[in-house]
């Protein structure tokens, strides 16, 4: 029987409802509550996040190595529960695929045209093009998908093969043991489940936004409040009735879809596009990268009194550990009869060379249309990203044709991910989710849907779509605590994963009963 988690499920959902009435009723007071509180965390908690998220990628490495990675999810019997293709697809699209669709063109530009004062760089120079195609790489590839794999493995560990409950309380048992059962582990579930309410809420705005700007191009409607809230219903309708399908339905179908649509899109942009200098200028800045990788990783400005590290780098990864986490739960899910390398595999190597591949492609033509045009920076600076992500999109041949394929895109892109993160939040609101009855009921599902796609409206409606990303940042400190035990955790199973998997008494005990029988 599956029932409601009142301490999980009552506390954020009511912060939640409250932002989103200060936000409606007040909004220059929540905004500048928000702003404030992010800014001095940001400013005195920074080198934390870089520091972590440089610790994830070397943890990820270090157990693909190590003894843990042989492990299989679930056990040795263990089947998988998905094709490797499908895997690939979900895990892809349920990540950081909607933001890759609007920042791989928008956000280079932003580099090229206002980069670092600190580092004395001109700009629209070359080298400042070539610090804006690293950067994305740095933004995009290795290290968000390192967030997002350690909690993702140590939580399918922990629940298929320690047998410990759907909580992400599970993925410090091998610090803490039962204690993690009780209020401490709910606790941890109540704050994560809020802060990706939050950021959930606020990557719906920016799709809303992005998508808002395509239909602007093509109809002409102005991109008002009306077509944000016609917009957001549609979007919230269709992933609610994909959440509701289950696993096998909604998200695999949907994922299958969009993957499909991100290669044509990228074998069309790179065929038609710039092809030499994409290749070029992505050869040479992926250079800059890994030799640069340690320096640009733990850049903190701090020196130079420069705060574009904290607009940027460390902004992106706290909003990566505040949606790792609950992430983690669907992901860790998903990942049951494979092993530990396959997971690696999936949710950090191959994830992060796509994106290399589309920053490479779409970063890199953005790039190419501001040095050879300058218009681009007027465009973001006057119109905003949205504006100037169509405006890229129209230059290249059969426009016409490639905008509508590139908004539907955007749309699955951001659908897949609700679902997912809908089934996740779903299941740790809920009782009585177990490996055999993973999915939530739908209910739960419905209210968690509704209550975000109207939070993300009137978040942009009131107080702009700035106020509830400050907002979601916010839970990037605790988030990256919670990682930072995670990765502990983590390699103590490394260590030892024997002494923690109970799938190998079991498979004893049916090796002893046989020889009995």
């Amino acid at each position: 029987m599956k029932a409601i988690k009142h301490f999980v499920f009552w506390p954020p959902f009511l912060l939640v409802f409250a932002a989103a009435v200060l936000s409606f009723t007040n909004k220059d007071a929540f905004t500048g509550m928000a702003n404030g509180a992010n800014n001095w965390l940001i400013a005195n908690f920074g080198w934390i996040f870089s520091l972590a998220g440089l610790l994830m990628v070397v943890v990820c490495i270090g157990v693909y190595f190590s003894k843990l990675g042989k492990v299989r999810i679930g056990g040795e019997s263990a089947k998988p529960m998905l094709s490797f293709r499908n895997w690939f697809a979900i895990t892809l699209t349920t990540t950081i695929a909607a933001g890759i669709t609007f920042w791989g063109i928008a956000e280079p530009i932003y580099h090229l045209t206002t980069p670092p004062e600190s580092l004395g760089l001109e700009p629209n120079s070359p080298q400042a093009a070539i610090f804006s195609m690293s950067t994305m790489y740095l933004h995009w590839t290795i290290t968000p998908y390192a967030i997002y794999c350690i909690p993702a493995l140590m939580f399918a560990f922990a629940y298929y093969n320690m047998k410990r409950p759907f909580s992400l309380g599970s993925t410090l048992a091998p610090l803490f043991g039962n204690k993690v059962d009780g209020k401490l582990g709910k606790t941890i579930d109540a704050v994560c489940l809020y802060t990706l309410a939050l950021g959930m809420a606020s990557a719906m705005g920016t799709s809303i936004l992005n998508i808002s700007g395509g239909v602007n191009y093509l109809t002409g409607m102005e991109s008002s409040p009306l077509l944000w809230g016609i917009i957001a219903a549609v979007v919230m309708i269709t992933f609610i009735i994909s959440a509701s399908t289950g696993l096998m339905k909604g998200i695999r179908i949907l994922s299958d879809i969009n993957f499909k649509l991100f290669l044509f899109i990228i074998v069309f942009m790179f065929v038609v596009g710039p092809t030499a200098f994409l290749l070029n200028l992505g050869t040479e800045s992926f250079g800059n990268y890994l030799t640069n990788f340690f320096d640009k990783s733990l850049f903190t400005g701090a020196a130079g009194g420069d705060q574009w590290p904290q607009w940027w780098t460390t902004f992106y990864w706290a909003n990566w550990f505040s949606w790792a986490a609950i992430t983690a739960l669907f992901l860790g899910r998903i990942a049951y009869g494979q092993t530990v390398r396959a997971v690696i595999l999936v949710n950090f190597v191959l994830p992060a060379v796509f994106s290399g591949i589309w920053m490479t492609i779409f970063s890199g033509t953005s790039i190419y249309l501001q040095l050879k045009d300058g218009n681009l920076g007027d465009i973001l600076t006057n119109s905003g990203p949205e504006a100037l992500l169509y405006s890229v999109l129209a230059t290249i041949p059969l426009a016409e044709f490639i905008i509508p394929v590139y908004l539907f895109i955007v749309f699955i892109s951001f659908v897949t991910a609700a679902d997912s993160t809908l089934a996740a939040m779903g299941g740790i609101s809920s009782t009585g989710i177990t490996p055999q009855s993973p999915e939530p009921a739908v209910l739960i599902k419905v209210i968690w849907g509704v209550t975000i796609s109207v939070v993300a409206w009137v978040m942009i409606s009131y107080a702009q779509i700035d106020g509830i990303k400050m907002l979601s940042n916010l839970g990037g400190v605790p988030a990256v605590i919670l990682g930072l035990f995670i990765v502990v955790a983590l390699i103590k199973v490394a260590k030892s994963p024997e002494k923690y998997d109970k799938t190998l008494e079991e498979t004893i005990d049916e090796e002893n009963q046989q020889k009995a029988g």
